[in-house]
C-alpha cells in the first residue's frame, strides 16, 4: 500500500525509521521542536522545499513518480491482450514497425 503524500505521516515515518526525537531532528535540519511539532500533528503544511530539507535532515529522499492511471474503456487498453501474446522478437519488430510508421508522419509533416 503506498503513503499518499502527507507531510505528517512522511515527517513521522521517517523520525521513527531514524529512531530520533523531534528535538533532535530540528536541530538536525536547523529549526525549532515547535515547527516539527506542527507538521506532524498537521497544523502547519510545509512547502515541499521545507519538507524535502526535513527529510533529508532524517536521512531520507523523497521520491515522487507520475504513474498513467488506466481509464476503463480506453482505447489504450484495446490491444493489450494481443501485445502481451508475443514473443519479445515479435515485441521488438512492432516496435521497430512503429518507429518508422512515425518517422514517416515526421518526414509527411
Amino acid at each position: 500500500m503506498r503513503t499518499l503524500l502527507n507531510p505528517s505521516i512522511l515527517l513521522k515515518e521517517a523520525r521513527r525509521r531514524a529512531s530520533i526525537s523531534q528535538r533532535e531532528l530540528a536541530q538536525r535540519a536547523g529549526t525549532s521542536q515547535s515547527v516539527i511539532a506542527r507538521i506532524e500533528s498537521g497544523a502547519s503544511d510545509p512547502s515541499t522545499s521545507t519538507l524535502n530539507s526535513l527529510l533529508n535532515a532524517a536521512g531520507f529522499d523523497l521520491e515522487a513518480e507520475l504513474v498513467v492511471r488506466p481509464v476503463s474503456g480506453s482505447h489504450m487498453l484495446e490491444d493489450v491482450d494481443r501485445i502481451l501474446s508475443l514473443s519479445p522478437e515479435e515485441r521488438l519488430l512492432e516496435l521497430a514497425n512503429v518507429e518508422r510508421f512515425l518517422k514517416s508522419v515526421r518526414y509527411a509533416g
